[in-house]
């Protein structure tokens, strides 16, 4: 599958650097304006103007109007990544609702984020998770993987966009993830 836009959140590609603390604070001040200190500015990383006030990302300064232009349509608001997207499509295409370790596991991010990730995404109404730990997506969290999906791909989402599908041999074969029973047909 052909990326067709790169303009979209991304986490940095070191993030396994971080120890969780610091991991954490990153992830739940993403989002937040900044000023720059008195006599100080700071730089958009899209516009690269000079600014007083952005909004930050994993150490990246947006002014507001690129911050803009990075949301997704569908997203309410939510920078969604790649990682959202897998983490939806995984839902998504699976025949029953998989188990969270499942998702977590194969969104393509560091487990540690993965597990905040699902949580924000949950707090967020784009999931939902039963008493075992099962994930099933809200129609707010198909619409958003749909934004995503075009924004990357141009196209409505397909199993062929998920990072675990060129990982995994059963999403190709239509297997429901994390089968263990052999198939006789």
């Amino acid at each position: 599958m052909q990326k067709i836009s790169d303009f979209v959140f991304s986490y940095p590609p070191n993030l396994q650097e971080l120890d969780l603390a610091t991991m954490v604070s990153m992830y739940r001040d993403r989002g937040e304006p900044r000023r720059a200190a008195p006599g100080k500015y700071l730089a958009c990383t899209v516009s690269r103007k000079l600014l007083k006030e952005a909004k930050w990302w994993f150490g990246l300064y947006y002014s507001q109007t690129a911050w803009d232009e990075l949301l997704t349509k569908g997203s309410e608001g939510y920078p969604l990544t790649e990682s959202e997207l897998n983490l939806l499509g995984l839902i998504v295409v699976s025949e029953e609702p998989p188990h969270r370790e499942y998702v977590e596991k194969n969104i393509g991010i560091l487990p540690k984020l993965a597990y905040l990730i699902v949580n924000d995404i949950k707090q967020f109404g784009f999931i939902q998770e039963d008493e075992h730990g099962f994930l099933t997506v809200s129609s707010r969290g198909e619409q958003a993987l749909q934004g995503i999906a075009r924004r990357i791909y141009g196209k409505r989402f397909m199993p062929e966009m998920l990072h675990a599908f060129h990982h995994d041999p059963s999403l190709s074969k239509g297997e429901k993830p994390g089968s263990d029973q052999a198939t006789l047909f």
